[in-house]
């Protein structure tokens, strides 16, 4: 799958294209060397056969034909190799003269250069040889042929192009594996830019991408992209506390504004009066929640790995948070199920994990409308990953919005009209990212028009055996204590909301 991967790249695709240039160059130009050889050694093989031609017919003008038949024999007898080869015949093609004993076949009709091969066919007792030839009448209808063996030629020329195959052939496969080899070494270096660009996407926006120290382009883009980071980074940080500031600064005096207003709820006989004291005071409450939110979200973010990690029964946990919401989803006439392996271990900060599941339920609750289902699920897929799901069978959240509503206070549009402050899922979000966890999220009925929500949270398991950690009993619950493996009460999580 990589050197698939590799070929699909944009550098080895450039590097293909230079090397189908390259290829084409060095065909051109050993084509044009090899037209040029063999034209060269053809028109000397053409040139000696004309010499000869002219001085037979310098012997024929002087001494007739029976002289330019006795000097055909005797210029065949000083030959005994026939690389020169004749044949005189009469019109009707009587051997008169020469090394050959039948006129060629391809020159029964032709007047002038011939290619033909020398066998049985034309009396020819050597070895099977190619030959070359020029053919003409002499006065009175005679015929002449006067050629040359030119089967060193020919065999000349086959080595030429055997060594142009080759040569292309090694061509293409050094410049392949060159544009391979080249592609490569661009491709770890843009593999390691995307590496860190998808990791510090996903929230670990302290990585910077590294760099060789060579200053070529790819260290000076290095370089330019962890410069805009830093900026990033600052802006978001000075954002982040200006935010977090505000709301700390605002939380007193809102308390101290929501003690008075329900002070005033106490002191006034007026109904009317109390009833205008009672929304003031629950918007207030809103407001205070919204402020500890965020400030959470804060802390959450700040706090990373100090989180206080001990191994936790993610089933038993989240079975108190949905007995904690039972009653919640049947006054809404909910199905609420649930499916929960008690013995899925993970190692985390309890009281955060719990705020998360509680976060997770009551958006399902919140988002359901009534007669809705709502599934609970926890499990292990493998030996190493923990799973928790929510499902609901509510709005959902449209596809081009998933990655947006983990943002702070960012809310989809169909949920705008339901109470909420939009900072759920960043403190879900937030949670999960302290216990190493992955969310997706995904339509739970894809078909339908409102296809719910599922929410899918992956998270490392613990494993007892990898760790040095001596098992210690935890002490049995007291009779009417709502928190079950130190889970944390209703009226704890009311308090946090």
């Amino acid at each position: 799958m990589k050197i698939l991967s590799q070929l699909k790249t944009s550098t080895f695709q450039l590097a293909l294209l230079y090397m189908v240039v390259f290829a084409t160059s060095v065909f051109l130009l050993l084509a044009f060397i090899y037209w040029r050889t063999a034209g060269f050694m053809t028109a000397q093989t053409d040139e000696t056969i004309e010499a000869e031609i002219a001085g037979l017919a310098e012997q024929y003008r002087g001494r007739g034909v029976n002289g330019l038949i006795t000097i055909i024999r005797e210029r065949v007898a000083r030959d005994p190799n026939a690389k020169s080869i004749y044949l005189f015949t009469t019109d009707d093609y009587l051997k008169l003269a020469g090394n050959l004993a039948n006129w060629p076949e391809e020159a029964q009709s032709q007047d002038g250069w011939i290619n033909f091969t020398l066998d049985e066919s034309v009396g020819w007792t050597g070895p099977r040889r190619q030959a070359r030839a020029r053919i003409f009448e002499v006065q009175g209808g005679l015929r002449l042929l006067v050629g040359r063996d030119v089967e060193d030629l020919t065999t000349l020329k086959r080595l030429i192009e055997t060594a142009i195959n080759w040569g292309m052939g090694i061509t293409l496969a050094l410049a392949l594996l060159g544009g391979f080899m080249m592609s490569r070494s661009t491709t770890r270096r843009i593999e390691i830019i995307n590496n860190t660009s998808r990791k510090i996407m996903n929230g670990h926006l302290s990585l910077r991408i590294p760099t060789r120290g060579t200053q070529d382009d790819f260290d000076q883009l290095a370089e330019n992209l962890n410069q805009m980071l830093d900026r990033i980074v600052y802006l978001m940080e000075g954002i982040r506390h200006v935010s977090d500031s505000i709301a700390h600064d605002l939380r007193t005096p809102l308390t101290r504004l929501r003690n008075q207003l329900e002070n005033t709820l106490m002191s006034v006989d007026n109904e009317e009066a109390r009833e205008q004291a009672g929304r003031a005071v629950t918007e207030a409450d809103q407001l205070l929640a919204t402020f500890n939110a965020l400030l959470r979200i804060a802390r959450l973010e700040t706090r990373g790995s100090t989180a206080d990690m001990k191994p936790v029964s993610l089933g038993l946990l989240v079975s108190d948070a949905c007995e904690l919401y039972e009653a919640v989803a049947e006054d809404k006439n909910q199905s609420f199920q649930q499916d929960l392996d008690e013995q899925v271990l993970i190692e985390g900060d309890r009281d955060l994990l719990f705020q998360m599941v509680s976060n997770l339920i009551d958006n399902a609750i919140k988002y359901t409308p009534e007669h809705g289902d709502i599934g609970v699920t926890v499990r292990m897929e493998g030996e190493d990953e923990a799973v928790l799901e929510v499902s609901d069978s509510g709005i959902g959240i449209p596809a081009d919005e998933k990655d947006q509503v983990f943002q702070r206070f960012y809310r989809v549009g169909k949920s705008r009209s339901l109470p909420g402050n939009g900072l759920g899922l960043s403190l879900v979000s937030a949670v999960a990212e302290i216990h190493k966890g992955e969310i997706v999220l995904s339509d739970r009925y894809p078909d339908r028009e409102e296809p719910g929500l599922t929410v899918s949270i992956r998270m490392p398991a613990y494993r007892p055996e990898r760790r040095r950690i001596r098992a210690v009993s935890a002490p049995a619950p007291a009779e009417g204590d709502d928190r079950r493996s130190g889970s944390p009460t209703a009226g704890e999580v009311a308090s946090r909301s």
